[in-house]
């Protein structure tokens, strides 16, 4: 987050923005002079400094995907899938797990790779695992443009089984994330909210950073909260879209670390400041793959 801070010096006030970020056990900080008073266009000068310090995290993940992908093309086509295998039950794992799932991970890597149900859990759980695995796959061959009706059909294919009455369905009534500051929206805003959301995916798909159209994507979807149930799923699922089809490596946000998730998305909300979910991101992301750096 960015901060104006004053500093005293022999007997003066001086004016300097910064910005503080955790690498590894050090916290590296930024600075930026304003000078005597505080500008009047800081607001304009506050956005700049932010989009010098992105481009330094850029730098960082940009060597993540050139490395990734050099390993890539060393793999063999079956170790590839095997990976990818992995990679579905884990973000299948973890995504459900967050909403609630009561299967353990042992449990849905029996289900996912074995076909082994477990016992003793609600069949809609074992449904929601099946069908979020074979929606994942679906995407990844996915090759036309995101748009409403496809996340509306994602939707429905995730929850045709389990819950049909809100499959596929932009809600028409007030919900509220337990646990959480933040209040979506009416019900009336949710419908012009799309479709400004999707304006600006066409608008910046191809102008902003693949990592930070997946992370704003990500924060701006999960706040519009468009259905009644399956909202974060869809996102991460949107998110991991979005990274795939500009070749960078998915992310999948583990269960064990919900709380700084959750709490990254509830102040960017509360304080309308997505620089604070999109730092997040960042940092998850490099923490994620920093073997590649």
């Amino acid at each position: 987050m960015v901060i104006i801070k004053k500093k005293l010096l022999k007997g003066k006030i001086y004016y300097y923005l910064e910005h503080s970020i955790r690498k590894g056990k050090r916290v590296q900080k930024k600075e930026k002079y304003l000078g005597r008073k505080i500008p009047s266009n800081i607001a304009e000068i506050k956005k700049e400094f932010v989009d010098e310090i992105k481009e330094e995290w850029y730098v960082d993940i940009d060597k993540i995907k050139q490395n990734f992908s050099k390993e890539q093309k060393t793999i063999p086509r079956s170790i590839k899938e095997k990976e990818m295998q992995n990679f579905a039950t884990r973000f299948t794992y973890d995504t459900q797990r967050i909403e609630g799932s009561t299967l353990t991970r042992r449990e849905t890597t029996d289900l996912l790779e074995k076909g082994i149900a477990p016992k003793n859990k609600p069949m809609k759980d074992v449904q929601e695992a099946e069908s979020h695995r074979d929606l994942f796959y679906e995407i990844l061959k996915f090759k036309k443009e995101l748009t409403l009706q496809v996340v509306l059909d994602w939707h429905w294919n995730l929850f045709n089984k389990t819950k049909p009455d809100i499959a596929g369905e932009i809600r028409k009534y007030q919900v509220g994330i337990s646990g959480s500051k933040f209040m979506p929206p009416s019900p009336v805003e949710v419908y012009p909210m799309l479709t400004e959301f999707f304006k600006w995916y066409r608008k910046n798909k191809d102008k902003l950073h693949p990592i930070e159209l997946a992370a704003l994507a990500h924060l701006r979807f999960v706040t519009i909260h468009p259905f009644g149930d399956g909202n974060g799923r869809i996102t991460r699922l949107v998110m991991n879209f979005i990274l795939n089809r500009k070749k960078y490596p998915m992310l999948d946000i583990p269960y064990e670390r919900r709380n700084s998730y959750y709490n990254a998305l509830e102040r960017s909300q509360v304080k309308k400041d997505e620089k604070i979910f999109l730092k997040w991101f960042v940092r998850r992301y490099v923490k994620e793959y920093k073997q590649y750096l």
